[in-house]
């Protein structure tokens, strides 16, 4: 598999603005009611930022949390039943084989992958039997709100982040992906959230 953003920073190294730290808070809750259907489960978290925030919250609640990004801060590395992967998405996936993840989370990371395909058959064979994939991407509506925020109205600190989307996904453009992947159409529920700007996918591995 490509590797990707090599040249990028972890997300949220350099802080959070308003629009982003939004948008981090309304997808909380969504992952949180995927987490509570799990009894202590094993989690995998692709793209989990520089402070791993979401991972950290979560913590409590899981066997093991596996963190990835280009860099992590030391002061999540200490927490207990986490580990993190500083290396490329693609990277990171190489090193991890077998059925050993009950949830793994992808949220705002599929739009930045040159081959998110090969991603996400990956993702399918790291998840367990009846394991879920959780996916947040922006959609096409997105994209020009995101660039207004940017690039004209420069209210994002991750504007290179926007700059480095390598694709929008509706519901027909994701659901062909994840088929492909392995996953039965009776298993995968998509819906839009965020004001209708996000797609909000749980796939479930039959």
């Amino acid at each position: 598999m490509e590797e990707i953003m090599s040249e990028q920073q972890a997300y949220g190294r350099n802080g959070l603005q308003y629009f982003d730290r939004l948008g981090v808070y309304l997808s909380r809750q969504p992952v949180v009611n995927v987490v509570q259907r799990y009894q202590k489960p094993h989690l995998l978290d692709i793209g989990c930022g520089f402070h791993a925030k979401l991972l950290c919250e979560l913590q409590p609640r899981l066997a093991q949390g596996v963190g990835v990004d280009l860099q992590v801060s030391d002061q999540v590395k200490s927490i207990p039943n986490l580990a993190f992967h500083e290396a490329t998405i693609e990277q990171s996936l190489q090193n991890l084989s077998g059925q050993q993840f009950d949830i793994i989370l992808m949220i705002s990371v599929l739009e930045h992958l040159w081959n998110p395909q090969a991603v996400l058959s990956a993702c399918h064979a790291l998840l367990r039997p009846h394991g879920a994939i959780v996916i947040n991407v922006p959609n096409w509506t997105d994209k020009l709100f995101l660039e207004l925020v940017a690039f004209r109205l420069k209210l994002s600190p991750e504007a290179e982040g926007v700059d480095d989307h390598k694709m929008y996904y509706n519901k027909q453009d994701l659901w062909p992906l994840l088929v492909r992947a392995g996953f039965k159409p009776s298993h995968i529920h998509m819906r839009y959230h965020k004001f209708g700007l996000n797609l909000f996918t749980v796939a479930v591995k039959s």
